[in-house]
C-alpha cells in the first residue's frame, strides 16, 4: 500500500509497478489539494496518479493531460471569469465535469474515483483518503507580497488555499502555518482502513511530508491504523542535499518547525510510524541520526530520472521493508 500525493507519488508508483508488476497495489490519495473552480470539483493529486498510471499525463510538466488545449480557459478569460492563474485544459475539464455531475447525483468521491479509473485503468486501486471535504490552507503575511499579488484588503495575515499558494504565488513567500481545513471531522473513505489492515507493506513515497502525506495522516484514525497495522512502514526522503527534489517542501516544513533535511523529515514522521527510511547517497552522513531516532536507514540513489531508476528505488524500499520485518 502507498500513500501518495501528486507528481512525486505518481512517478514513484509507476516505478513500483515496473519493479513488481504482479503486485496488488492500493493507493491512498491526498485530497487536501482539492479545490472548487468554475463550479467544478478538481482533485489534482487523484488525477495526477490516474493520468500518470493510465498513460494520459503531460510528461514534461508532470500534471495535466498530454496534448492539451486551452480554448475553454481562454473563453472564460474573455468573459472576465477567473481565476486565470489555475490553467485547466479542455481535456482535463471533461474529467472535472464528470466528477462534479456524479457528486451532485449523490455518489461519494470514492465511488466517483472508481468510475473515473474504469476508463484509465491505472493498474492500482486508487482510494481518496476521505469522502469528506478537506482543503489545505496556508497562512501567509500579505506584507511579504508585492503589490501585484496583494489584491484588496488591508489584513496582514491571511489564509489562502494551498493551490493559490503554490500555483499563483509559487511559494514565493513564507508559510506561517499549514492547516488541513476539515480534516479533524473527516473520516477515512470506505475501504481505506481495510486496505491498511490488509497491507503487507506500507510505503511513503517521496511526496511532500506536510501537504501530501501529512494531510493524509491528518484524517482521524489514519495514523493510528498505520502504526497498528503490524507491517513494515518504509518511507523515501523527498529531501536530497537539504533541498526538496521538486516543489516547495522546504517552505511548508519550516511552517511546521521541521528542518529541510532528510533526517529531520524522518524524525518528523517518527519511529512510532516509520520502521525504515531511505535517504539519497548524498545524504549518507545523516543515516546515523535517523538510526538514533529508532528508524532503520539506508542511503541509496533517490533521483527519479526515469522509470528504471524509480523501479530501483522501489526495490530498495521493499528490500528495507523485508529487512525490518525479519
Amino acid at each position: 500500500m502507498v500513500l501518495a500525493g501528486g507528481i512525486g507519488g505518481a512517478r514513484f508508483l509507476r516505478g513500483l509497478k515496473s519493479a513488481v508488476p504482479d503486485a496488488d497495489v492500493t493507493v491512498i490519495g491526498n485530497t487536501g489539494d482539492d479545490i472548487h473552480l468554475f463550479g467544478l470539483k478538481v482533485c489534482p493529486d487523484l488525477d495526477t496518479v490516474m493520468y500518470t498510471l493510465g498513460g494520459g499525463i503531460n510528461e514534461e510538466q508532470g500534471w495535466g493531460r498530454a496534448e492539451e488545449s486551452f480554448a475553454v480557459k481562454d473563453e472564460l478569460a474573455a468573459y472576465g471569469v477567473g481565476p486565470e492563474w489555475f490553467g485547466l485544459g479542455d481535456r482535463d475539464f471533461a474529467t472535472h465535469i464528470v466528477r462534479t455531475q456524479m457528486l451532485s447525483a449523490g455518489y461519494p468521491l470514492s465511488a466517483v474515483t472508481e468510475a473515473l479509473c474504469a476508463r484509465w485503468q491505472p493498474g492500482v486501486t486508487l482510494l481518496p483518503m476521505t469522502d469528506d471535504r478537506v482543503e489545505t490552507h496556508v497562512l501567509i503575511d500579505t506584507a511579504d507580497l508585492d503589490e501585484s499579488q496583494r489584491g484588496e484588503g488591508g489584513e496582514s495575515r491571511k489564509a489562502v488555499h494551498f493551490q493559490e499558494y503554490w500555483v499563483r504565488l509559487r511559494a514565493s513567500v513564507d508559510a506561517h502555518a499549514v492547516v488541513p481545513v476539515g480534516a479533524e471531522s473527516a473520516k477515512p473513505a470506505p475501504g481505506v482502513l481495510d486496505a491498511i489492515a490488509d497491507a503487507d507493506v506500507i510505503l511513503f513515497p517521496p511526496s511532500n511530508p506536510v501537504v501530501s502525506v501529512g494531510t493524509i495522516l491528518a484524517v482521524p484514525g489514519m495514523r493510528e491504523a498505520i502504526a497498528e497495522a503490524g507491517v513494515p512502514v518504509v518511507g523515501l526522503s523527498p529531501i536530497v542535499g537539504d533541498a526538496p527534489v521538486h516543489g516547495m517542501a522546504d517552505k511548508v516544513l519550516a511552517a511546521v518547525g521541521v528542518e529541510s533535511t532528510a533526517a529531520a523529515v524522518a524524525q518528523h514522521y517518527g519511529s512510532g510510524l516509520l520502521d525504515g527510511w531511505l535517504v539519497d547517497t548524498v545524504d549518507a552522513g545523516s543515516t546515523q541520526a535517523v538510526e538514533d531516532a529508532g528508524i532503520r536507514c539506508r542511503a541509496v540513489p533517490l533521483m527519479m530520472t526515469g522509470t528504471d531508476a524509480t523501479a530501483a528505488m522501489a526495490r530498495e524500499a521493499l528490500a528495507l521493508a523485508e529487512e525490518v520485518s525479519a
